[in-house]
């Protein structure tokens, strides 16, 4: 991707514009929640736990950027009239949305199909395929009414080639991939929508440390080392660009 080589974004290029950041709290989302907000955004913070997200809003606070939202849901609990509840704060407090970060990850950990249970396979299902895919319904209308509109899903690149002992997860990921193809189709002819997919790959990142939890984290890359993707992507500057995956 040619618009990609060397991309430097301007330090306006998310100004007057909304952006919901999932899993806001920790990792690539908090590095994403503060990366936007430096370029502009006003940021909403979704998360689990609420000290983290209030330490994300205080970093926001602290460099003067626009005043961040904080909205607390627990995606594996969540019922669909949650999703629309939040879509309608949004709307109430904000009355518009530009964009969706999904960042919001779930891993049990590794382990062999034969002693994985139908309940973990519905927590991985709902919080990875499921939730991401229930959110973006629920804040579609404020998304159409966007003049420019972008939706970013983080997979994994297990879930783009799935091997042994990565089961649900895997799964999940898979389908996430399948969802933003079918998504980017059905809006092609809606020229403010487009959907994508982020593959981090090898990225310090709480996931990272369950999986390979001996590794010395200073030699992976860091948050911070992918963000000119995720200001790409989440920018004016990809318009045209929907359906596809890419690695970081």
């Amino acid at each position: 991707m040619d618009k990609l080589k060397n991309y430097s974004a301007p330090k306006d290029l998310l100004k007057d514009r909304v952006i919901l950041v999932t899993g806001a709290g920790q990792g690539l989302g908090r590095t994403a929640a503060l990366s936007y907000a430096n370029h502009g955004a006003t940021v909403i913070l979704h998360g689990r736990k609420v000290r983290k997200l209030e330490s994300v809003y205080d970093e926001i606070e602290s460099i003067g950027k626009e005043q961040a939202l904080i909205f607390p849901l627990d995606l594996e609990r969540a019922e669909e009239k949650d999703y629309f509840t939040l879509a309608h704060a949004i709307a109430q407090q904000l009355g518009r949305l530009d964009g969706i970060l999904h960042n919001a990850t779930y891993l049990l950990g590794l382990s062999p199909l034969e002693q994985q249970t139908i309940e973990q396979w519905r927590i991985m299902l709902q919080v990875n395929l499921i939730a991401p895919f229930a959110l973006t319904n629920a804040c579609l209308p404020l998304l159409k009414a966007s003049t420019d509109a972008s939706v970013i899903m983080t997979s994994s690149t297990h879930g783009h080639n799935p091997s042994a002992y990565w089961g649900s997860f895997a799964v999940a990921k898979a389908g996430l991939e399948a969802l933003v193809k079918i998504q980017a189709d059905e809006w092609d002819q809606m020229s403010n929508l487009r959907v994508n997919t982020v593959i981090p790959g090898l990225v310090n990142s709480p996931q990272r440390v369950i999986t390979h939890p001996g590794e010395i984290k200073q030699k992976l890359r860091q948050p911070e080392d992918l963000m000119s993707m995720y200001l790409f992507l989440m920018g004016a500057d990809s318009k045209g660009i929907s359906g596809q995956t890419i690695y970081c």
